[in-house]
């Protein structure tokens, strides 16, 4: 148990600097006008983990535990809008309609509210 939580830890670190360093190079070429650096994240982030997911789950050329060592802790740390994707695409592939709609419509509107929410207690303390 402990060499998985320092594999995730490590998975998580090279996820956080592989973030940063992709959304920062992006943005540094792009500009300021548009967040083109988190959307080059997001996008990288959901054809990882769909290659990922299919190697380990489909084609088996990687193992459950790697599988989820990369999934979970870099992913994790990356960016959690593939993981977000996923789901709503897997309900997608499952014909549930209302459930993808529902997902999206909740991530979005309860992450914008939690956001707004935040920055009012932000700056009540």
């Amino acid at each position: 148990m402990f060499k998985e939580i320092g594999l995730l830890a490590l998975a998580g670190a090279a996820g956080t600097l592989c973030r940063y360093g992709l959304a920062g190079a992006v943005q540094k070429l792009s500009g300021a006008g548009f967040p083109w650096g988190t959307l080059m994240v997001n996008a990288a982030g959901c054809l990882l983990f769909g290659f990922v997911w299919t190697l380990g789950e489909e084609r088996l050329l990687i193992s459950g535990q790697t599988r989820f060592i990369v999934l979970t802790g870099f992913m994790g740390a990356f960016t959690t809008f593939s993981t977000f994707a996923f789901e709503t695409g897997a309900f997608l592939q499952d014909s549930s309609w209302r459930l993808a709609a529902g997902n999206l419509a909740a991530n979005n509107a309860v992450g914008l509210i939690c956001l707004f929410l935040g920055l009012s207690l932000g700056r009540f303390v």
